[in-house]
C-alpha cells in the first residue's frame, strides 16, 4: 500500500520503474490483447519468471487484466484495462521520443536495453 504521504507522481514511477514494465505495456498497447506465449515472444529477450512478475504487478495495481480460459492447455490472456489504456498517450510520446533520440538518425547512441537482467 502507497504511503499517503507520498507524491502521487512518485508512486506512479515507482510502479512503472522496473525493468521491462513499460515495453510489456507499450507491446499490450500497440497489439491488443496478447496470450502469455505471444507477449513473452514480442518482448524479446525478457525470461518468463520476470514477465510473470511484471504481469502480476501490473494486474495487481489494475492497469493490466488476465483472463484466463481453463482448457488444454490454459489459455491465458493479457491486455489493458480501461486505466492502463490511460497510459497510451504517454507511452505513445515516449515512442516518438526514442525515435527522435535513438532511431536512424542518431547512429552513433548505442541503445542498451535489457542489460541488467
Amino acid at each position: 500500500m502507497p504511503n499517503p504521504n507520498e507524491c502521487p507522481l512518485e508512486i506512479l514511477l515507482k510502479q512503472l520503474s522496473g525493468q521491462w514494465t513499460l515495453y510489456i505495456l507499450w507491446v499490450l498497447d500497440t497489439n491488443g490483447p496478447l496470450r502469455f506465449g505471444e507477449l513473452r515472444r514480442q518482448v524479446d529477450g525478457i525470461s518468463t519468471k520476470v514477465l510473470t512478475e511484471r504481469l502480476r504487478m501490473l494486474e495487481s495495481i489494475q492497469i493490466v487484466h488476465r483472463e484466463h480460459k481453463p482448457t488444454i492447455p490454459p489459455q491465458v490472456t493479457y491486455s489493458m484495462t480501461g486505466r492502463g489504456q490511460e497510459l497510451s498517450e504517454a507511452l505513445h510520446h515516449l515512442y516518438e521520443l526514442s525515435l527522435r533520440w535513438y532511431g536512424n538518425s542518431n547512429p552513433g547512441i548505442e541503445v542498451a536495453v535489457g542489460e541488467a537482467k
